[in-house]
């Protein structure tokens, strides 16, 4: 059958094989894990961005100029971080008063621990301390390297926390040269679609904010409730202080436990109760990472919850922590463009919760 002159042959769809895919995985790991430290504070300041976005926007439309309104608004996160830091700050205070009561506590035990170790096993108090002693001997060697990490982490913490605000104000002030930089890039007719991903895209991290939100307050409660089975004085405060200062990976936790821990032990000279306290925070954790996370921020990023746990994965394998916190803004976006694409409908309904057309 012939076609007629005027009509142009259909072109079939093309599509992507599997090897393709694979490939394209590959290449992007590499970037995102060789280019980490450049990517990290980027990202970190693409993401406070768009959350300070709308305070910035109404900040303007006061008559306020707009390089004022980013101060103003930079100001007001750091004031946030400050506030966070101080929580911290207090909870290592408390925690100094009571050294000394935790001190003798902690030599009692490993007293009765080695006299325990030589009425049951008849280790000598001698041969003990030969064995701490070629410990510290044989760990030496680790020490230099330890030392090396925690001051590569020391440093890029402080570069983090220096070079984040700066990108942040920057992207703030040239914003609309960012977005007239897309509208060229892509074809006119892309223009609606590019400014649909833009608005749903500061509306996606808003969600993630608000899902952030009642994480920590799900926590808050949780930790609460395990602390006052447990009989730690003060519940309530302990409780909310640890879910605030989770917005610190691992050492937020870590320093928060302190507090409760050492008072728990002290008040009934037990160590059943800093054993509970820490399995209240340990079961309290695995809840947030695993349940609690993945369905609040999840639900409200309209993303199924195997997903987000793969890139939290994910994101803990190529960056660490700041990987877990960043990757799930990551897939929202990539979700909102994929439904937008004809070629990526089958990503999107995989990324999906199901529940949205």
């Amino acid at each position: 059958m012939m076609t007629p002159l005027n009509e142009k042959p259909s072109q079939p769809k093309k599509s992507i094989s599997s090897l393709e895919i694979l490939q394209y995985i590959v290449l992007t790991s590499l970037i995102l894990y060789f280019g980490r430290l450049l990517l990290i504070p980027l990202s970190f300041s693409l993401l406070i961005s768009f959350i300070l976005y709308p305070i910035c926007k109404w900040i303007e439309k006061k008559g306020i100029h707009h390089i004022i309104a980013i101060c103003i608004s930079l100001f007001s996160l750091f004031f946030f971080a400050t506030s966070i830091l101080y929580l911290l700050f207090v909870q290592l205070s408390e925690f100094s008063r009571e050294w000394n009561s935790f001190k003798i506590k902690l030599w009692d035990i490993l007293n009765k621990t080695s006299l325990f170790m030589v009425n049951n096993f008849g280790i000598s108090i001698d041969e003990q301390l030969l064995f701490f002693k070629n410990t510290i001997n044989n760990s030496g060697n680790q020490t230099f390297s330890m030392v090396q990490n925690i001051v590569y982490s020391f440093s890029e913490f402080l570069f983090f926390i220096l070079i984040i605000p700066i990108f942040s104000g920057l992207i703030l002030y040239h914003r609309q040269l960012f977005v007239n930089a897309l509208y060229h890039l892509f074809p006119a007719d892309k223009k609606d679609m590019i400014f649909e991903i833009l608005t749903e895209t500061i509306k996606a991290y808003y969600n993630f904010i608000k899902g952030m939100a009642l994480v920590y307050l799900m926590v808050g409660i949780l930790n609460s409730i395990g602390l006052a089975i447990v009989g730690v004085p003060h519940p309530i405060m302990f409780g909310f202080i640890a879910s605030i200062l989770t917005f610190i990976p691992y050492v937020g936790i870590l320093i928060s436990s302190l507090v409760p821990i050492a008072i728990s032990w002290i008040t009934y000279n037990s160590i059943w109760y800093p054993i509970g306290v820490i399995l209240v925070f340990i079961i309290v954790q695995i809840l947030e990472a695993y349940i609690i996370f993945p369905f609040a921020v999840g639900s409200r990023l309209k993303i199924n919850t195997l997903a987000i746990i793969i890139m939290i994965t994910a994101g803990g394998i190529l960056w660490g922590a700041a990987g877990m916190i960043l990757f799930i803004p990551f897939i929202s976006i990539t979700k909102l463009i994929a439904d937008r694409t004809e070629h990526l409908k089958s990503l999107a309904i995989l990324l999906g919760d199901g529940k949205h057309e």
